[in-house]
């Protein structure tokens, strides 16, 4: 199931050719993405995906795809729109941004939930949702949630994974930073100390 950093691919925003941007990413830490390039052609995208996949698995990672055809793969990423029901496949997310989408999930495995903060990928695209927010719907839901939409510093994916999130889903940040690698590396980071269980003050002393 997707957790940690999960990175949304836009070869468009991307500061260097996208599979160098997926290979430092992973070098960082992270371990699921999500190939989208909608507007390529099925050869190209398959292409594509064919080689981000083999970086993935050498690592230990998975590829998702971004619409309902896995391109020889097994695992979709699909919009709140459809298709309804999903594809018979081995994992399956789906995009949701209200408690409405949420209640026509039936066999989808994970959803991300968006925009939780302002983003510059989709400006204007929203309203944010904010942690408060976030964290309703996750009640909500009857599945994991990847939270998404302007996550960029460590700060934010602490206040995610506080609010109930699995996981953040990024896209921009990465896709434009200087160093992917490092900024992958923070981010994970920032998630797994998050993540950590705290000591409980109530037993320090216990006998």
């Amino acid at each position: 199931m997707p957790s940690g950093v999960v990175l949304l691919t836009d070869r468009r925003q991307a500061r260097r050719p996208l599979t160098e941007v997926v290979e430092a990413a992973v070098a960082g830490g992270v371990r699921w993405v999500v190939l989208r390039e909608k507007d390529l052609s099925r050869a190209e995208r398959a292409a594509q995906a064919a080689e981000l996949r083999a970086i993935m698995a050498e690592a230990g990672g998975t590829l998702v795809v971004a619409g309902p055809d896995p391109l020889d793969g097994d695992a979709v990423h699909l919009p709140a729109a459809g298709p309804y029901p999903p594809p018979a496949v081995g994992l399956v997310g789906r995009s949701c941004h209200d408690a409405t989408e949420l209640a026509r999930l039936t066999t989808e495995d994970y959803v991300t939930l968006s925009p939780v903060f302002p983003t510059r990928t989709k400006p204007g695209y929203g309203p944010p949702l904010h942690p408060g927010r976030l964290g309703e719907l996750i009640a909500a839901s009857p599945v994991p949630v990847l939270a998404l939409g302007g996550i960029e510093t460590p700060q934010q994916v602490r206040e995610c994974v506080a609010a109930g999130a699995a996981g953040v889903a990024v896209l921009g940040a990465i896709m434009r930073a200087g160093d992917p690698a490092a900024l992958a590396a923070t981010l994970t980071a920032a998630h797994q100390a998050a993540r950590r269980p705290q000591p409980s003050s109530t037993t320090k002393g216990a006998k």
